[in-house]
């Protein structure tokens, strides 16, 4: 894959996408903390925390995540990272999460993620993707991922807990990846 990569969202705005580098930990740091916590809440662990972002940095150096950005006049306004396991049953199977200011959501930056993190996984080797998204709280984002050919895999009832302590389902999205696109 290319990078830097250029792309032009709705109204015209211009973003590049590229590769998480060690020096762009400030940027990160920045961009999280303009994500709102209720948003935050569901990432399965707390990027606020520098212990947890010094380990998050590491796994990006060791390859086991592959982390691009999506940046607009030198600031960050999407993060998207794909989730490897080098060993085991699973280790053919990636997941990935995106995550997208909220001033840049509905403006299809998240669809240029969700491209470059499926080149990505099949560039690996990977067969199969897998997002786990909240019902009712990331029903845009499962609807995002079904146009890509992700389909419902499971839903776990009442598995997870809002940040007000209500309990919401758990959706379990899943595609199959081909060696090349012409695959499809």
């Amino acid at each position: 894959m290319r990078y830097p990569k250029e792309c032009v969202l709705k109204e015209c705005v211009e973003a590049v996408i590229r590769p998480v580098e060690s020096g762009d930990r400030p940027l990160l740091d920045a961009f999280y903390n303009r994500i709102p916590e209720s948003d935050r809440w569901f990432m399965n662990y707390d990027v606020m925390d520098t212990a947890v972002m010094d380990t998050w940095f590491e796994a990006v150096e060791k390859e086991s995540i592959c982390s691009i950005l999506a940046l607009c006049n030198d600031t960050v306004v999407g993060q998207g990272s794909l989730y490897l396991r080098g060993f085991g049953a699973t280790s053919h199977v990636g997941r990935f999460r995106i995550v997208v200011l909220p001033e840049y959501r509905q403006m299809r930056l998240g669809t240029w993620l969700l491209l470059d993190l499926i080149q990505l996984a099949m560039d690996q080797g990977l067969e199969m993707l897998r997002a786990d998204l909240v019902a009712g709280v990331e029903d845009g984002a499962i609807e995002a991922v079904k146009k890509f050919d992700f389909f419902k895999f499971a839903e776990l009832k009442e598995y997870v807990k809002d940040i007000q302590g209500n309990r919401q389902d758990l959706v379990i999205m899943v595609k199959r990846l081909h060696k090349e696109w012409s695959d499809f």
